[in-house]
């Protein structure tokens, strides 16, 4: 079973830029499709991206396409978040995932999650 970490988050000023890693570690016979979540305070968690374990295709959400981008090295086993242009309503608890049930695009539920970031963007 996999163990997955995230890193990364921090304080960021409006417009600033941030990538947020998420390592697997463990025991997998396949590369793992990868999901990026957040939940701001008071508000329920959405999906913003994730990656297939199949071909690397990825998936955005609509509404952060353009300034959020998410990509995998495999050679180190991570998945990153890239946020450029960042909004205050971006402040959040950012959490990745793995395991996903359902089709393609994986924005539902998912088996196994890390502990989460914090991104809080202020000025």
């Amino acid at each position: 079973q996999l163990q997955l970490a995230e890193s990364g988050g921090g304080l960021v000023q409006p417009g600033g830029s941030l990538r947020l890693s998420c390592a697997a570690a463990g025991v997998s016979l396949k590369k793992p499709p990868i999901g990026w979540f957040r939940q701001a305070p008071g508000k329920e968690r959405e999906a913003i991206a994730c990656i297939s374990g199949v071909d690397d295709e990825t998936y955005v959400v609509d509404a952060l396409k353009g300034r959020f981008t998410i990509a995998r090295d495999n050679t180190k086993g991570t998945v990153y978040l890239q946020m450029d242009g960042m909004k205050t309503e971006d402040t959040g608890v950012y959490s990745c995932a793995t395991g996903p049930w359902g089709p393609w695009p994986y924005l539902g539920r998912y088996d196994q999650w890390g502990q989460g970031t914090q991104v809080t963007v202020s000025s």
